[in-house]
């Protein structure tokens, strides 16, 4: 649909650079910006590696385990339903502590790997637990201590100082997270969120 969608906007710029005669303009147009695209890229490419080495450096250096060692008790009031030493349970940890780390890629796989267990918990299997819920919406609210990415953006794009969102970006990543928690535990607690859990048929004997 995306492509669909970009296929559109390019062909009616086409149509309206030949209906206004601009066409020597839409051309200059997509000239500058792919220049400018690839300068991005570029300085963005420096930004990132720097960014990620140094989150590395402190994944290795044991930051990700004492954030995770400091979750471990609210993450067991907000899954109550998944047992403490379930793999699931580690899973998660990992993956929220590597998303507010800014380590997408670290994250990735934790967050596959704690979706996998916690369908081994399901009693419904292919129905979303309230477990799974919560997870995700923690997970796309993601909590950032160092926006890596956002910080890239905006040195790349020249920002003098790209640092000063930090602070902004954690109160509202914190917000939002919270909002998206509160917003979950409320709609699992209504009727038509809830999951009816039908009785297999049992076999009666013949007489």
């Amino acid at each position: 649909m995306l492509n669909v969608i970009w296929l559109g906007l390019i062909v009616l710029s086409v149509i309206c650079g030949i209906v206004n005669d601009r066409i020597p303009q839409v051309v200059a147009s997509v000239t500058d910006s792919a220049k400018t695209a690839f300068e991005l890229a570029l300085g963005l490419t420096g930004l990132m590696a720097f960014w990620l080495g140094l989150m590395k450096i402190a994944e290795e250096g044991g930051l990700v385990k004492l954030i995770a060692r400091l979750l471990r008790p609210i993450m067991l009031r907000l899954f109550p339903e998944v047992p403490a030493d379930h793999p699931a349970m580690g899973a998660m940890i990992l993956n929220i502590t590597s998303n507010m780390l800014g380590l997408a890629n670290a994250a990735t796989p934790f967050g596959l790997r704690a979706m996998n267990e916690l369908e081994k918990l399901n009693k419904t299997p292919g129905t979303a637990t309230n477990a799974m819920c919560v997870f995700l919406a923690i997970n796309t609210a993601s909590i950032q201590l160092i926006p890596t990415t956002s910080i890239a953006f905006l040195a790349a794009a020249g920002a003098s100082n790209p640092t000063d969102i930090i602070v902004t970006t954690l109160i509202a990543t914190t917000l939002g997270a919270i909002a998206a928690v509160i917003s979950a535990k409320i709609l699992e607690k209504l009727p038509a969120f809830r999951v009816n859990f039908k009785s297999k048929p049992t076999l009666e004997p013949t007489p």
